[in-house]
């Protein structure tokens, strides 16, 4: 489900319909066309896509890298990484050898103009009928590289009205170098042809969360402070920092999680309906809740924040390692998670606490949006007995993508009334007979289609920073550290309390 779809006249014959919803053929090229988020992630996208039928046929994929490979070596590790991350059931060999005789690698050092020309070359060889070819250029490499890789870009004179550059997060470590960042593509190429990419954006759920808002009356009139009691946002993996461990040394979780993921989430639950789902009207309503954010000081992070690292424990039964056995070299104020408490000034949320949460190494790995309405403003049942619950809406987005409604219900049965949670349960695995588009899948067709409305602008990027970085100015000049949590936990005990002085606590039931 694209946010912004074509809407056909009533004239438009199936076939156009049809013809219109697959992409324009492009050259797509990943910088770092070797590396994990290429082979893991991208390659499979593109693959289920061409699987799909939305690729034409004189798509090309082209991976650059340091990697001395020749294009037969590319597209047998390509081929390999497609048998590990491409669903057993999708798996088709002849649509695996349709994408691989797409492909493509160039080696290149990015730093050095000369090599440049075996790109250059290849590029201008398109399809003859293709006069003016899409051109995708994928950043998958450290963004200190993103300014370079511009520049020799434009200096090939490959960089034209169709082109487009796609930035993965975090753009930038703090505002400053944000701006930076920002400032080195944007020389190159022009914002509407810019694609920052956060893939929690694509996932089916997250999509779903404006829909369930906006197309359903009933539950718009109680979306504010006068019905909700507050929000909760939870990413947890229980995986470690596995051999990220260099970068996440250099981020943690602020920055790599709440800056961009987490408070995209929050921009989803509380923006204003847009005038029409679509282009920049998303992105304007997302950049108002940014703004209106408020700001933390000193005491404020000192009291609205926590910090953890986690330590030895068992995940799934296993035992794995501390976050100072899988980074060595860690000063140990890294944090691997973070606990906050914000608050959105405006008319409709004044009031409303958004606690968010994420971590690694946690007991399960999970992300959901949870929204905790209030209590009847009267107790109509004083004799009741059993238990009489917040109703509360959980938003899945992984593993199992889906919504649940907790309501309460009288239980079955003479004599006295006996209250009963119970639950209304979507789950799109089973609710819609169809495979679910990966997020990438989704974002990797807009790119190409050039609809940005999945996408952070420059302003939303700095704006979050904006709001980011008071706190990690605190914790640099705090003599503090992360506060350690058993691996395999829901982290530390202070995230708790953190919930606890205001009379709540974290949602973790919910299975």
């Amino acid at each position: 489900m694209d946010l912004a779809p074509s809407h056909p006249t009533s004239a438009t014959s199936a076939s156009t319909q049809h013809a219109a919803a697959i992409p324009p053929a492009c050259d797509f090229v990943v910088f770092g066309g070797t590396g994990d988020l290429a082979l893991r992630k991208l390659l499979p996208a593109l693959y289920l896509r061409d699987l799909e039928g939305q690729l034409p046929d004189t798509t090309r994929v082209i991976g650059v890298s340091h990697s001395p490979l020749d294009d037969e070596n590319y597209r047998s590790d390509v081929r390999r990484a497609l048998l590990e991350h491409v669903p057993t059931g999708s798996f088709d060999e002849a649509a695996v050898d349709r994408l691989l005789a797409r492909l493509h690698h160039v080696r290149l050092d990015f730093t050095d103009p000369a090599d440049w020309h075996l790109l250059h070359g290849l590029l201008k060889r398109h399809d003859p009928g293709d006069a003016n070819p899409v051109r995708v250029f994928y950043l998958a490499v450290s963004q200190s590289l993103f300014g370079t890789i511009c520049q020799r870009l434009d200096e090939l004179g490959v960089v034209d009205d169709h082109a487009r550059v796609v930035m993965e997060k975090p753009i930038g470590r703090d505002l400053e170098s944000a701006r930076e960042v920002n400032d080195a593509v944007g020389a190159v190429f022009d914002e509407t042809q810019i694609f920052r990419i956060d893939h929690y954006l694509g996932k089916e759920s997250v999509q779903n969360l404006l829909v369930t808002r906006f197309a359903n009356t009933f539950l718009e009139p109680v979306w504010n402070a006068h019905w909700i009691d507050h929000v909760q946002i939870t990413v947890a993996e229980s995986l470690g920092v596995g051999d990220r461990g260099g970068y996440y040394d250099t981020a943690g979780a602020m920055r790599d999680m709440v800056q961009n993921h987490l408070l995209q989430l929050l921009c989803l639950v509380a923006m204003e309906p847009p005038t029409v789902a679509s282009r920049e009207d998303v992105r304007d309503e997302k950049l108002k809740v940014l703004k209106a954010l408020k700001p933390m000081n000193p005491d404020d992070v000192d009291r609205a924040t926590v910090r953890g690292v986690y330590a030895q424990g068992l995940v799934d039964g296993a035992p794995v390692p501390s976050y100072a056995d899988d980074v060595p070299a860690s000063d140990g104020r890294t944090e691997s998670y973070v606990a906050l408490k914000a608050e959105v000034n405006n008319w409709r949320w004044k009031g409303v606490p958004f606690y968010l949460r994420t971590g690694k190494r946690m007991d399960r790995r999970v992300s959901e949006i949870v929204v905790v309405f209030k209590k009847p403003p009267h107790a109509m049942f004083p004799h009741s007995e059993g238990a009489h619950e917040p109703n509360r809406l959980h938003i899945h987005l992984q593993p199992d993508e889906g919504m649940r409604m907790h309501m309460t219900a009288k239980e079955p049965g003479p004599g006295g009334i006996r209250l009963r949670p119970v639950s209304l349960d979507l789950s799109y695995a089973a609710t819609f007979d169809q495979r679910l588009p990966e997020a990438y899948e989704r974002l990797l067709m807009n790119v190409i289609r050039g609809n940005p409305t999945l996408f952070m602008r420059r302003d939303e990027v700095e704006a979050a920073w904006t709001w980011v970085e008071p706190i990690l100015h605190r914790w640099a000049a705090s003599p503090d550290r992360p506060k350690k949590y058993a691996a395999g936990t829901t982290g530390p005990t202070a995230a708790a309390t953190l919930l606890e002085r205001d009379g709540r606590a974290w949602q973790e039931s919910d299975q």
